[in-house]
């Protein structure tokens, strides 16, 4: 099959070509096994915060065309199609607010008026830019009124006797969504459910998410919106085990169509082989990453980091990945308590321009060749390499390789019996081999 190799590395080189020479360093084999399949890829995207909305609006036209160019477009950017939001406020909100009244617990007063102003045009110009995108909506946070310590930040739970409420909130927004013209397509029933935080959060236990997702929004969804996707969990991989056996173990069970996880805390891959291999019905999905600490706008480390992580998920049953904020400025923000993060594109306000960072360009090795649909696909690989293949609907093959060593090495890929591509690699070099149908 005829193919191209497309490589990044610390040496500069961006989506170019892979260095010259290497005769005398290492090689490592390793060979596609095409009638292995696994699991089916959903594709790529990234978090519409209000941040990088805000940020988006402050940019010149010409900016914000760069900008839906670089992350939407199928051909030449990275072919976006998964994006996620927030049910009303999160860290990289503005302010905190809600879809309510204070205190308006049967919705009259509810309305996605805050959204108009930012979110929504950002949404509806992606949409347009690029093939549609498929929405997960998480809530960082109840409503105030609705939580044990009556605040959206710093932790508290849902209290008890609310959660028909707290359902029927989550109700309307997905119909006001939909009548928006932006239906959602999956939903979490909390971001990081464990964690307490200076920001909008909130805690269940196994048992109460559980009974959440059985008794209360689970049968709403059912009835009202039986095409959205529910997904549990949302948090870190440390503990996404024995969380999959309280909401998979009991009633909860038939109304999760997954189970969402993030990459901070741990790098136990392995955990998410636990969970498909235990319940192989039910799908995983990587839906928050992020670089903490502010920006890093030089530098190949965040590449690195991307593209250690992408892999390992892949090869760990992970259908598909939602990037944290799309875009954010020169600080990391805004972020209404100063939790300032990296994103792969940042924004120069003052000089109106935008500048794509190694990050961005780690994600591209995967999301441009490994298109929604694709399946993956087994792969013998004995080498320090970290690699991963999938074959897309065209028939098409690619195959992600990263040197995660601080030394070059070759890399020797097999397709067939009769055809391999060899190529070098620098330390911590990135490259992306697609065979063509």
């Amino acid at each position: 099959m005829p193919y191209t190799v497309l490589y990044s590395g610390p040496g500069g080189a961006r989506w170019g070509q892979p260095p010259a020479g290497g005769q005398d360093v290492p090689i490592a084999r390793l060979r596609l096994l095409p009638r292995e399949r696994r699991q089916t890829l959903l594709g790529f995207g990234g978090a519409f915060t209000e941040a990088a909305a805000y940020v988006f609006s402050l940019l010149p036209e010409p900016a914000q065309e760069e900008f839906l160019g670089a992350y939407f477009d199928p051909g030449q950017g990275l072919g976006y199609t998964l994006g996620r939001v927030s049910i009303h406020s999160s860290d990289f909100s503005l302010c905190s607010y809600v879809y309510t009244a204070p205190g308006d617990e049967e919705l009259a007063s509810f309305t996605l008026a805050h959204e108009q102003k930012w979110l929504f045009p950002l949404l509806r110009r992606a949409m347009r830019r690029g093939k549609g995108l498929a929405l997960l909506a998480s809530p960082w946070s109840p409503p105030p009124w609705l939580k044990t310590n009556g605040s959206m930040l710093q932790g508290g739970a849902l209290r008890e006797g609310a959660q028909d409420k707290w359902a029927a909130y989550i109700d309307r927004y997905l119909s006001e969504m939909k009548a928006q013209g932006l239906p959602v397509g999956y939903l979490s029933v909390q971001n990081e459910a464990e964690a307490v935080q200076p920001w909008e959060s909130c805690v269940y236990t196994p048992a109460q998410e559980a009974a959440f997702v059985a008794d209360f929004l689970g049968p709403r969804l059912a009835q009202h919106h039986p095409e959205v996707k529910l997904l549990g969990w949302d948090h870190n991989r440390d503990k996404i085990l024995p969380r999959a056996d309280e909401l998979y173990g009991g009633r909860a069970a038939r109304y999760l169509w997954g189970l969402g996880f993030h990459w901070y805390v741990c790098d136990e891959h392995r955990n998410l082989t636990a969970v498909h291999n235990a319940w192989p019905q039910k799908h995983l999905l990587f839906t928050e990453g992020c670089l903490e600490g502010g920006p890093q706008p030089h530098g190949w480390q965040p590449a690195v980091r991307y593209a250690r992580d992408y892999l390992q998920n892949l090869n760990h049953w992970c259908e598909g990945f939602f990037d944290w904020n799309l875009l954010l400025d020169w600080q990391g923000g805004p972020n209404h308590v100063g939790n300032y993060c990296h994103a792969p594109i940042l924004a120069d306000t003052a000089a109106g321009r935008i500048h794509k960072n190694s990050a961005y360009y780690a994600i591209g090795h995967f999301s441009r060749f490994l298109k929604p649909g694709a399946y993956c696909l087994g792969l013998e690989n004995p080498t320090p390499l970290l690699a991963a293949a999938a074959q897309n609907p065209d028939g098409s093959l690619a195959c992600v390789l990263l040197n995660p060593t601080d030394k070059p090495m070759r890399a020797q890929l097999s397709l067939s019996p009769g055809q391999s591509v060899e190529l070098l690699l620098e330390g911590e070099g990135l490259a992306t081999v697609h065979f063509t149908a």
